[in-house]
């Protein structure tokens, strides 16, 4: 819950909003708003915004202005009922001032439990074509964490013996090191891109398919059926035709996709131990030839963590990469703005992660120019004794923007080089650890930091590097 003044507070809040958004997270944020009498006369009353609702709505799921102090537990417990229903997302309440000086008995209320129920004749015939199919492939999206399907889509990929890709969001919904496994996809990349050109039928769980999936080499296209699970109906079919839509909670989707698959016999013919290795092989040969260092980086990082500990993957070059190099072994261990792509986010939203589970391993990834938008947060860190590790990758410039002037414009460089701090020193003003080191000692650095019972960051100076979507292949 995000708790924020009217006017610059709600707009400072809105990219946290929209990131929650993106990620299908049930966020809920309460705003204060003006007096009652002063709403919509843009008369300059302290923090006044006209139409602050017009201005969340396009990053909540639903949003409410309570202007007597009686609508306040209505509105809240429908806020909270909302953002809990169909897909989560983020729901708003703003309270008056004249409603929030108010006193009087309130009595608030649960909400309703949704109800997590599947089309059974979708189900039905969804498990028929995936019974029959000669090659069945599943592509595993944010909603198939979301939903706590791993379970399931772990014991329906087996059944079938269909190889499980994953979207960044999606990463860990199947372990990447189980057989079945196709790793993480992102931008067109991936072991799916060998694998999708031989599925005849694909089955996507919580994933919309959107353009930065569906690239040449892994887009649908017919006679290619598609299976599309979403727990928003409105997501059925809108990117790609669907072949069979269930709107419906993952979870329950997948149990009965897998009861009616168990109750028939599933045709024998499907991809081969070997087959699919290779395609895992043409992804390790293609990432060490584009990205050698990022790979070393991500394989560093991989083997000094623990199996649960939680990744969150900032916008920068290394977390870019990390999406089809990291292998995660567990899920909502792997965090992502999603497609809002929120740079700054990851520090804050690793200080929340060490909170949610302060026995685990917490590392953050984040680059200078990210790692500027939050560092001062490193404050709240000390405060608390929030001893997560950051690693802050520093080429002196917002990386992506400028490969892409490099790559795209011909080298006309704008704007894009920045003058940093000692990212160490910075952390031991702050109270924090700071460490420096060059990539090829990262691991030492790592064990290091995940030892101390305070707050680290550790800087790597890195090159300017290229990013995934910068090559066009």
């Amino acid at each position: 819950m995000g708790l924020v003044v009217p006017g610059p507070g709600v707009q400072n809040a809105l990219a946290a909003v929209g990131t929650a958004y993106a990620c299908s997270s049930p966020v809920l944020l309460l705003a204060g708003q003006v007096d009652t009498k002063e709403l919509g006369r843009d008369g300059g009353a302290l923090h006044e915004v006209n139409d602050q609702l017009d201005m969340v709505r396009p990053v909540t799921k639903w949003c409410k202005r309570a202007t007597k102090i009686e609508e306040i537990p209505g509105a809240i417990r429908e806020a909270f009922g909302r953002m809990r229903t169909g897909r989560p997302r983020p729901t708003e309440v703003e309270i008056t001032w004249d409603a929030m000086r108010s006193s009087g008995d309130l009595k608030f209320s649960d909400p309703e439990k949704p109800l997590s129920r599947v089309d059974r004749e979708s189900i039905s015939r969804a498990a028929e074509l995936l019974a029959h199919a000669r090659k069945p492939l599943i592509w595993a999206g944010g909603g198939a964490i979301v939903s706590d399907s791993s379970e399931e889509l772990k014991d329906l990929c087996e059944a079938l013996g269909a190889p499980v890709a994953m979207t960044a969001q999606g990463k860990g919904a199947l372990p990447e090191n189980h057989a079945l496994s196709l790793g993480g996809s992102y931008f067109g990349y991936g072991p799916v891109r060998w694998a999708m050109p031989e599925a005849d039928v694909v089955l996507t769980v919580g994933t919309r398919i959107t353009w930065q999936q569906a690239r040449p080499s892994t887009a649908l296209r017919p006679p290619q059926k598609l299976i599309q699970v979403d727990a928003d109906p409105s997501m059925i079919g809108k990117n790609y035709p669907a072949e069979v839509g269930i709107a419906g909670d993952a979870k329950a989707a997948l149990g009965a996709l897998l009861e009616e698959v168990r109750k028939g016999k599933v045709d024998q013919e499907r991809w081969s131990a070997s087959e699919l290795e290779h395609f895992r092989e043409n992804h390790r040969k293609w990432l060490k030839e584009k990205a050698p260092l990022q790979l070393e980086i991500i394989r560093t990082l991989r083997k000094e963590l623990d199996d649960d500990a939680i990744f969150v993957c900032g916008v920068t070059n290394i977390g870019y990469w990390a999406n089809l190099a990291y292998e995660v072994r567990r899920p909502r261990t792997y965090i992502t703005s999603s497609y809002f792509a929120t740079l700054g986010f990851s520090f804050p939203t690793a200080l929340g992660a060490k909170l949610a589970a302060p026995e685990r391993q917490v590392v953050c990834v984040v680059g200078d120019g990210g790692f500027m938008y939050a560092c001062a947060e490193l404050a709240t860190a000390v405060r608390y004794g929030i001893n997560l590790v950051t690693v802050v990758f520093n080429d002196q410039a917002f990386g992506s923007t400028k490969s892409d002037q490099v790559v795209n414009f011909r080298g006309r460089i704008v704007g894009t080089e920045v003058n940093n701090p000692d990212f160490a020193r910075l952390a031991e003003v702050f109270g924090a650890k700071g460490l420096k080191t060059p990539p090829e000692h990262l691991g030492k650095a790592l064990q290091e930091a995940l030892g101390s019972k305070q707050p680290v960051v550790i800087e790597v100076p890195v090159p300017t590097l290229i990013a995934p979507f910068q090559i066009y292949e």
